[in-house]
């Protein structure tokens, strides 16, 4: 199996100047480079750019895909959108990592599965953009849901103690949307440790109502109203409003120790187990009950199918000759059937002796034929 790389770099608050095409130009002359993208396939060979540091000077969100089970996502928001002090909670060193510089804070969130290694087709791949980049602008309004997800993956991967307790439990963990859910599926996150996640996750906070946002916005200083007018247009129209959203959530929202009720990483995965054994024992009963009743249907069908071929036994005899006097396979297979239904009847009759009887005789008057002895017994139709 050859090697496979994926690489996405997406610019989304800001086009690439020419001259910032041109630089990454010098590190791939292969990939595709337009003002707000640069993407690349590998199969022999690797990009020779740093994608932490294309992050830190071009771009907001980054997917890297490998064959081998490496997944990375990054994705760079302003610090006033996104602090770190918010996101080291759920920092885990090698699976989440929160890179504050600047103005921005870069989240790198890395998912490493050998055992998953196969083979990545170009549409799957470029499918992983589109499907997580609305989690900028949901971090940027203060949903901190995909960074809880990024910790459960490295709790996942053992790389926690087990008496570490969890980050706060976002609300909203049982509800996730498409583009958390698409994380969750990157980060190969089970169902069973994000269900047991989520039984301690409550439900999202309603939308808020106009008439909250418009007495909170009307109530917040002049200054302060201008400043963001200001930033609106300079072309910031979707940090203001995240921010805005954001900040009206944090005012709204009710306070909550963050102490209680939190698990440990040994109880989580515990929890997780015993949930999956749980749905395996459920799955396997559910199967046991399905393939009994398929039993009981072809029971009682081969019951009626017997039940026809009452006073018919003499036809059916007659039908199983003409059928071996072709000497094909196919019609062998055809007389070997026949005669098991008659075997069958013959037990439902008590006359098994009687079958033996004829079946005997046929045996014999055949035995030169191998091919069609050995379906016999195959069928264990033997006198």
């Amino acid at each position: 199996m050859s090697e496979y790389q994926y690489y996405e770099f997406q610019a989304v608050d800001r086009p690439l100047t020419e001259g910032e095409i041109a630089e990454l130009r010098a590190l791939s002359t292969r990939a595709r480079i337009t003002p707000t993208q640069l993407q690349n396939v590998y199969h022999w060979g690797s990009f020779k750019g740093d994608p932490l540091a294309l992050m830190e000077r071009y771009f907001d969100a980054f997917v890297y895909v490998a064959n081998w089970g490496t997944h990375h996502f990054m994705l760079r928001l302003p610090r006033r959108l996104l602090d770190p002090q918010t996101a080291q909670p759920y920092a885990v060193e090698g699976f989440v990592d929160v890179h504050a510089g600047g103005d921005h804070v870069i989240l790198a969130l890395t998912s490493e599965d050998e055992e998953g290694a196969d083979w990545v087709e170009d549409d799957e791949a470029a499918s992983w953009m589109p499907a997580l980049l609305p989690l900028r602008a949901d971090l940027a309004s203060g949903d901190p849901r995909a960074l809880y997800l990024g910790w459960l993956a490295g709790a996942r991967a053992e790389m926690l103690d087990d008496d570490e307790l969890e980050p706060p439990v976002p609300p909203g963990l049982g509800s996730t949307s498409a583009s958390l859910t698409a994380l969750a599926e990157f980060l190969r996150l089970d169902d069973d440790l994000l269900a047991v996640a989520a039984a301690h996750s409550p439900e999202l906070p309603e939308a808020p109502a106009a008439v909250d946002l418009e007495r909170y916005i009307t109530d917040l200083p002049i200054s302060e109203k201008n400043a963001l007018l200001i930033r609106l247009v300079k072309g910031e129209a979707a940090h203001v409003r995240a921010e805005i959203l954001r900040r009206f959530r944090q005012g709204s929202a009710p306070r909550v120790d963050a102490r209680v009720g939190r698990r440990t990483v040994a109880e989580l995965l515990s929890a997780a187990e015993e949930q999956a054994e749980a749905r395996r024992r459920q799955e396997a009963e559910r199967k046991a009950a399905e393939r009994a009743r398929r039993e009981r249907e072809q029971a009682a069908a081969r019951t009626t199918y017997l039940d026809s071929l009452v006073g018919r036994q003499e036809e059916l005899w007659r039908q199983v000759e003409t059928l071996i006097e072709t000497k094909r396979p196919k019609e062998y297979d055809q007389a070997v059937q026949l005669l098991k239904d008659l075997h069958d009847l013959s037990l439902r009759q008590q006359r098994a002796e009687a079958f033996a009887v004829r079946l005997g005789p046929l045996r014999e008057r055949y035995a030169k034929r191998p091919s069609l002895l050995e379906r016999l017994d195959r069928a264990r139709l033997r006198a």
